[in-house]
């Protein structure tokens, strides 16, 4: 097979952020619930590039950028870190490194979360780019992060295109994919 014919495996950053994970006291659960959500919807080729860190703004900062421009993630998914806690910082986070804000998809996300527990109105997840790359912040619930990737994943893939990223398709069978016909 030639370098031609090789079909380009896209990168996806799984940023976990919990400071009891990333000191190995708690299972993480998060990550492994975003990478089982995506094995679902993404009908195109891909690949975790995963890791942990601490509640800690820095970290964070430099796990997102790492993921963008050193891994070259043109789509990070974190999980974690989104509540009113004091601790909770990974949305001024991603805010700090993003080039712009798209406010649409944490407002879905919500919305999509009240119909299944009255305290998501306490989530502050959002979503913004980088360069090339789109960063969504999740809750770190397995349950909760598929309710939210459900609710926003349609509009991904066309997201992605628009800054120049991988080109992603997703399963049908799990979601279709908006991309306006030429």
């Amino acid at each position: 097979m030639s370098s031609r014919d090789q079909v380009h495996v896209a990168p996806v950053g799984v940023l976990t952020v919990s400071d009891r994970a990333s000191r190995g006291e708690y299972e993480d659960k998060g990550g492994p619930g975003i990478v089982a959500a995506l094995s679902d919807i993404l009908g195109s080729p891909w690949r975790p590039v995963a890791c942990v860190v601490p509640d800690e703004r820095d970290q964070i900062e430099a796990a997102l950028i790492d993921l963008a421009e050193r891994q070259g993630c043109s789509l990070i998914l974190s999980t974690g870190g989104t509540g009113p806690a004091l601790r909770d910082v990974t949305p001024e986070a991603t805010e700090a490194v993003c080039d712009r804000i798209l406010p649409g998809f944490g407002e879905l996300m919500r919305t999509a979360s009240l119909r299944e527990v009255p305290t998501a109105i306490l989530s502050r997840q959002l979503a913004g780019t980088r360069g090339r790359t789109l960063i969504i912040n999740l809750p770190g619930k397995p349950s909760a992060i598929r309710t939210c990737l459900d609710a926003v994943f349609a509009a991904v893939p066309y997201c992605v295109d628009l800054i120049g990223g991988d080109y992603f398709e997703t399963n049908p069978q799990h979601c279709k994919a908006f991309r306006p016909k030429a």
